[in-house]
């Protein structure tokens, strides 16, 4: 059964003109997009995204690189979505990331790493529905 996941092309990918590449390797891997749109988060909106990592040290780092400039959240399916995108993206810091994937080949730093991806299915679920209401995810392609 298909799983679903959000990726989001964060500000970073965004301003250096990436969105083409990072999108064209996300379908070459079996994603299907089922929405996406651009957005520009306020410090509320990604504070309220990003809350579970409200105690963390770098909270107000990442809420002001996520309010600085648009992005575009996009709501992925595929069996083993989470996994697969994580796979895909690379680890968090791109010098930790293996290569060939999205952070290692485009990301500048572990804080500018220029794409989110869910780390469980449930949160996926939660995520997706933060950005995109129900009318808005399109099925059956």
């Amino acid at each position: 059964m298909p799983e679903r996941t959000l990726a989001i092309l964060k500000p970073d990918c965004v301003k250096r003109n990436l969105m083409g590449k990072v999108l064209g390797r996300i379908e070459a891997a079996g994603f299907r997009i089922l929405s996406l749109k651009m957005v520009r988060l306020t410090r509320e909106t990604a504070g309220g995204f990003y809350a579970v990592h409200q105690e963390r040290p770098f909270f107000n780092d990442l809420v002001a690189f996520m309010s600085s400039g648009p992005c575009v959240p996009i709501a992925l399916e595929k069996e083993n979505a989470v996994a697969d995108f994580r796979a895909l993206i690379g680890a968090t810091d791109p010098r930790d990331a293996a290569p060939g994937t999205i952070r290692k080949d485009f990301a500048a730093s572990k804080g500018e790493n220029i794409v989110h991806g869910s780390d469980s299915p449930e949160n996926g679920g939660i995520e997706i529905a933060y950005f995109f209401a129900e009318k808005e995810v399109v099925e059956g392609r």
